[in-house]
């Protein structure tokens, strides 16, 4: 049974692995191809980077509520059940994909703004703004076709399908980068865009990338993906359905969106610092996200796993998988730790910037490396609790805590001490320690064992 639970969770997990990192492959790609245009370039992408990924996460929150309950109604096998989830994700999106792009179009010069208060003597604030929203309003138009491709990536994956979405990604990937090349550096007749370019090349993508997996997804609709007939004959979703998935739903919509919302914030401080920070974070992140895939997908296969068990009322065996599930996270995020700290000092040197850059890079991403297995474990914790549904405590253990315990430690160090960038940044990532310890003690004492569809 444990060898089982293992390769269970990694035939789940790698499909969602590979996508997830060719994605972010990909944007390492672009990356690097941003940062050879200089560090203005490479500070405006990272700076929209930062307010799309709180939008991101906003839909992956959005879609989580509805997502626990996909998870349990199809350990149930009740289709019907499942079908109302597929549908109110619809609702919940459109939403947030109106405000999203309402905000983005009024506010983004003011939201771009926060991140160039910092001194610096080599970056030009007033370049890198111009590239900030020349690249942010190309990069609306790619909203909803991301969107559409996490309501159905999401529901595959509920059912123990993750092969489809990692198909989707992968050819997204493809055409982002030739794309990237081709508008980027305005290669075989091709215009040169630079910046303009990397947000073209990425909005091709995402539609490519919705368009693979709805037709395939739609073309197996009356032999594998049963779930789907029928599904559009109305949006409607009945009200106790409807009020029982939002109810469990907001917390971890709330949790997903103030959490991105506090890192994004995070940045915005450690810049007050200097603006050659915001680039060595990028740097940074870029190489870090490509390796954290790997815990992250481990953490989402937890979550489906442990929600089919307790939908099938099967208890003890949820209880006892979750724990091995979580040593198991931790162990192989212990192994990317050492493969990070190895390419800490190769990586930056791929990038069109000052030696000072890359130096906060290099520094940034061994810190990260060294807090590795602790994401892990957190991870594995946090959708555990999830797939029973405490949504509250994951909203106080993750996006409260951010906003409370976190950011206002990271104010004071930034604004009322001389302590240098790194010590400030390994305090914030250490401070995660009293999540771990909490989050343990609530998964030993099994207050998420339950289940919401029985």
């Amino acid at each position: 049974m444990e060898k089982e639970i293992y390769r269970r969770a990694l035939r789940l997990a790698v499909p969602m692995m590979i996508q997830n990192g060719v994605t972010n492959m990909v944007g390492l790609v672009d990356n690097i191809m941003v940062g050879s245009l200089g560090t203005e370039a490479m500070s405006a992408v990272s700076i929209i980077g930062q307010l799309i990924f709180v939008f991101n996460l906003a839909i992956f929150g959005g879609l989580s509520g509805p997502g626990i309950y996909g998870a349990q109604y199809y350990g149930q096998g009740n289709t019907d059940g499942f079908k109302n989830t597929f549908r109110i994700k619809h609702w919940i999106c459109g939403i947030c994909l109106f405000i999203g792009i309402f905000i983005f179009i009024f506010g983004g010069e003011a939201l771009i703004t926060m991140y160039l208060r910092g001194e610096s003597e080599t970056i030009n604030p007033e370049l890198t703004m111009n590239y900030a929203k020349s690249y942010l309003h190309i990069m609306l138009i790619g909203l909803p076709p991301f969107v559409i491709t996490q309501i159905y990536a999401g529901c595959l994956r509920e059912t123990g399908e993750s092969v489809k979405p990692m198909a989707a990604g992968i050819a997204s990937v493809v055409v982002d980068v030739i794309f990237n090349y081709l508008l980027i550096y305005g290669k075989f007749g091709f215009p040169q865009l630079g910046v303009e370019g990397a947000a073209v090349a990425t909005v091709l993508a995402r539609f490519v990338e919705a368009g693979v997996i709805i037709i395939w997804t739609q073309s197996q609709k009356k032999t594998k993906h049963t779930f789907l007939n029928g599904v559009y004959s109305t949006l409607l979703v009945p009200k106790d359905d409807a009020i029982k998935i939002i109810k469990k739903g907001l917390p971890i919509f709330f949790n997903e969106f103030l959490w991105a919302g506090g890192i994004a914030a995070l940045t915005q401080c450690y810049s007050i610092k200097g603006l050659e920070i915001v680039a060595g974070l990028n740097i940074s992140n870029v190489i870090c996200n490509l390796l954290n895939v790997v815990f992250v997908a481990l953490g989402n296969a937890v979550g489906i796993i442990i929600g089919q068990f307790l939908g099938a009322g099967e208890y003890e065996t949820a209880r006892k998988s979750s724990f091995k599930l979580m040593w198991f996270t931790g162990i192989i995020s212990g192994l990317l730790t050492v493969v990070l700290v190895a390419l800490s000092g190769v990586f930056p040197l791929f990038y069109n910037t000052t030696q000072q850059v890359r130096d906060y890079g290099q520094w940034f991403i061994i810190i990260t490396a060294l807090f590795f297995p602790v994401q892990g474990f957190l991870n594995a914790l946090y959708f555990t609790l999830r797939s029973g549904g405490k949504t509250f405590i994951t909203f106080l253990f993750d996006s409260v805590y951010t906003w409370v315990v976190t950011l206002p430690v990271a104010l004071i160090l930034c604004n009322f001490t001389q302590l240098h960038i790194f010590a400030i940044y390994a305090i914030i990532q250490a401070a995660d320690f009293i999540k771990l310890i909490v989050g343990y003690v609530l998964i030993k004492k099994g207050v998420w064992i339950s289940s919401l569809v029985a």
